[in-house]
Order: C-alpha cells, then structure tokens, then sequence
C-alpha cells in the first residue's frame, strides 16, 4: 500500500458556515454551528444546519434539486480549479471519485410521501434515482467538474466518509487512477433525528462530547471533499499527506459500540501499522466523540488501551470537534479530516467546546482551549454503528 498521498487542495461547508474559510475561522474561534432544530422536525434538539439560504442548482442540475445536491455543489464548485489541474495533469478519466453519505436524499423523499399522502400522487418534480438515491451525489460532482475516473459511493453510517480515504488508496496503489476526489454529504432530515431521539440518545442541549455533563448526540448536516494526487515532480501539495487508514468491523451490535472499545482500538493500531507510524509518534486524535455516554467511554478505553503507556515529555493531544457541527453522520469523517488538515497547517489545536467540566471517569486530557502547538502525525477516528470503525491518519508532509 502506498503511504504519504498528498492532499492538494479540500473543501468544506456546515453548520459553521458556508465557505470553508467561514468553517475553519468558526472553528479556530471556538465558535458553535448549532441552533435550536426547526419545529418541522419534531424534537426539541439542537442540530448543526448550513446557514443562511443555500445557492440555487444551476440550469443543468435542475432534475436533482434537494437540499442534499444544494450542499454537495456548494462544496463542488470552490474545488474546481484544483480539479481542472489535476485533469491536465492526470487526464480526466484518471482522477477518480468517492463519496460517503448516509441520508442522501432522504429529505425529499420525506416531502415527496407527505404529498402522496395528501394528494394521492408523487410530486411530478420528484425523481428516486435522482433526488433521493445515493449515487445522485457522484453524479452531481461529476457534472460539475468532468471527472470521467471510476466513481461510486460508501455509506456505512456514521464511518461513510472516513472509509472512501482507504478505497483511494487502494485505487491508487492497484494503479487505477492517479488521483481521487474524497468526501461526505449529508443534509438533515426527520427520519435521523427522530430515529435517534427514539434510541434516546438525542441531546435536548448543545452536545458536550467528554464533559461529564453530557446528555448525548446533536445532528449536524454538511460536506467536505480532498483531492488526493499520487506523487510526483510538480504536485504541489498543502503540505499535509494521507499516510495511513484502518478499518474494522467487530459486529458487537446494530447500534451500542463494543463495550471494550475493541473495533475503535484496531481501527487505529492498522492504520498505524500502514502509515509506518508508531504509537509514540502520534501528537494527535481528533476523536469520534459524540457526546452519548457510552461512545465516549468505550473511545476512551481504547486510546488509553494503545496510547496510555506515552512516555514523559511524549503529550498525546485529543481533540473532540462535534460541539461545533453536530455528528454529520455520512459527512463527519471528511470534514474532520478537513479539520486534521487545517490543525497541521496552522500548527495549533482548536479547543473541544462543551468538553468542560471533563468527566474524570474518561481518562483523558481533551483539549479545552485553542492553543499552539505543532503536529505532524494525527488520527482521525470515525465509529458508525454495527461496529463498522475507521480511522485516518494524516501526517505533516516530509
């Protein structure tokens, strides 16, 4: 397998903002992108919505019109001109695409069933294959950019978009391709809210991942796309690589995380093990943290179970970024790789907001406050349920 994939150029929108600079300025700010949930979705909760009114679709996007296809363009057409030099680059059937999502279109599906309800039919605006079916995102990146490469779609829940990084390097290491869009869509709907206030793990206040005061999940909504290009003379990357990515599946249940943190634990010990990393060599997690009291605890373990004999002077920083967008379930793993990304470029660490007061039962030290501090080798984890675990680790470029 390959190791040290450079990143040339990612893109980002959610409950912070729009615009990738809105989201990581939020970010480093220490800002909240959660709001009380509109009524229209039925429980009283917080949840990260995208801001303000989204961009129309243009002309030739008209058939997929959703909410879903609204945020995939709006992280689409800011990467453009990095695509476009990688299609000279490359050739445009050499660059290819994969997208984690979750919900997808669920959102209009849910009003295209209320309008049957009431009026006998489906909305004649209304399409399955593309306002609600999955591949509709790959289809719409794909009208947007010209992209011609082998393109399709993980959703595994909650580890949708931090997967899709190790189905590019397998692309990239069998030769495939030379390059690959990666990210996650998803976009609000009442079937996820009500589904895990129903699990009763839904939050009524802003989510405090690790904070000994948490109540449980927000729902967040968002996208985030990377370009990932093989090495070579004239890629100019930002600085930051894809090293290494772990997945496992260990299956202990439809919803509740092994009680012993296993899956999470070899998730990162094997991405680890392919980036060539050691443990002692990580500076950084940037945790799955939800907020729910079991997944807290179970992450917990499982750093301490591969992280806790650390020698003095070898500080592990955990980082815990849901408090700012809410879980975007399919989109949470790329856009926290964004964050990674953006943490190494600047070379300090946002704080984790609603982590105080930390739960000392945890264990762990999670960064309160924004602070300096350079980092070079960081794992990002992404834990969904039936047990299927990823983790990313991204790394400094040498």
């Amino acid at each position: 397998m390959p190791s040290g994939i450079p990143i040339t150029a990612y893109s980002a929108c959610n409950g912070l903002g729009q615009t990738t600079a809105e989201v990581l300025d939020g970010l480093f700010a220490g800002r909240r992108g959660l709001t009380l949930a509109d009524p229209s979705l039925g429980v009283p909760t917080w949840v990260g919505a995208v801001p303000g009114e989204l961009p129309p679709l243009d002309a030739s996007l008209r058939a997929y019109e959703s909410r879903q296809a609204r945020i995939c363009a709006l992280v689409t057409i800011p990467l453009i001109p990095a695509i476009e030099r990688a299609k000279r680059r490359w050739g445009a059937g050499r660059v290819g695409l994969i997208v984690g999502t979750s919900t997808a279109g669920i959102a209009e599906s849910e009003r295209a069933w209320a309008h049957h309800r009431d009026h006998g039919q489906l909305p004649e605006s209304f399409t399955l294959e593309r306002q609600h079916a999955l591949y509709a995102t790959v289809e719409i990146v794909r009208r947007l950019t010209g992209l011609r490469g082998p393109g399709y779609v993980v959703s595994t829940a909650c580890s949708s978009s931090g997967k899709v990084f190790a189905s590019a390097r397998r692309l990239i290491a069998a030769g495939v391709v030379d390059a690959v869009v990666v990210g996650g869509v998803d976009s609000l709907c009442k079937l996820t809210v009500r589904g895990f206030a129903s699990l009763e793990v839904l939050s009524p206040d802003p989510c405090r991942p690790f904070s000994s005061e948490r109540r449980g999940i927000n729902i967040g909504e968002g996208a985030a796309l990377i370009l990932l290009e093989r090495r070579r003379p004239g890629v100019e990357g930002i600085g930051v690589e894809l090293l290494g990515v772990g997945e496992s599946s260990d299956a202990h249940h439809m919803t509740a995380p092994h009680p012993e943190g296993l899956g999470a634990r070899v998730a990162m010990e094997r991405a680890l093990l392919g980036g060539g990393v050691a443990a002692d060599e990580v500076d950084q997690i940037n945790v799955h943290g939800t907020g729910t009291t079991k997944n807290d605890e179970t992450e917990s373990q499982a750093i301490r179970q591969l992280f806790g004999d650390r020698r003095p002077g070898q500080a592990l920083s955990v980082v815990a970024t849901k408090g700012y967008t809410g879980h975007m379930l399919g989109a949470a793993g790329a856009t926290e790789a964004v964050f990674v990304a953006a943490t190494i470029e600047r070379g300090e660490l946002p704080g984790s907001v609603g982590a105080g007061p930390l739960d000392p039962t945890l264990g762990l030290e999670v960064e309160l406050e924004r602070r300096s501090r350079a980092t070079r080798r960081v794992l990002s984890n992404s834990l969904a349920f039936g047990g299927s675990n990823v983790s990313v680790l991204l790394g400094a470029s040498e």
